[in-house]
């Protein structure tokens, strides 16, 4: 499978680029509350937020599996229909993982554009044990399945590391 086909160059309007923006700032809220720096937004196609989160998967009380993408594609999935959440847009601070990269694919999701790519994402964190990464891009993810999800990112990578500064110790 050729992974250019999943990554459909659309044109990013400035919405787009606003609640890409809003996910990032909603990380550095979620880093500012003691959590990983990471969060996520649903949007309808007319860019209507319908769900947010942040990452709550922090030991010794979070769940590791409440990643951002995660909670608010989960969110978004119980407020509206199938048919509804193809025409969302999930926006995300980093790529998704292959956790929640089967979340969105699972709960309909027709979109994701995010900020900072897995790659990048792994020269902050090194191997730090809060965030034992895959190398695992979302869009071949995505490619393995039935459907067709628009992959759109890396976008505003320099913006998106910000709240990583400093998290995940000495090399961040």
């Amino acid at each position: 499978m050729n992974i250019e086909k999943a990554s459909t160059a659309s044109t990013l309007s400035g919405t787009d680029l606003s609640l890409l923006r809003a996910a990032i700032d909603l990380a550095e809220e979620s880093k500012k509350s003691g959590r990983h720096p990471f969060a996520a937004i649903v949007a309808n196609e007319r860019g209507e937020i319908i769900a947010t989160a942040g990452n709550n998967s922090m030991p010794p009380e979070g769940d590791p599996t409440q990643h951002a993408e995660l909670a608010a594609a989960a969110k978004a999935a119980k407020l509206l229909s199938p048919d509804e959440l193809a025409k969302c847009t999930l926006y995300t601070s980093a790529e998704p993982c292959c956790m929640c990269s089967g979340a969105i694919y699972w709960c309909n999701i027709g979109r994701v554009v995010y900020a900072l790519s897995e790659h990048r994402l792994l020269t902050l964190t090194g191997d730090h044990p809060e965030n034992p990464t895959f190398s695992l891009p979302c869009r071949e993810i995505f490619l393995r399945g039935q459907r067709h999800i628009e992959v759109v990112g890396p976008l505003l990578e320099e913006e998106a590391e910000q709240s990583h500064i400093g998290f995940w110790g000495e090399g961040a």
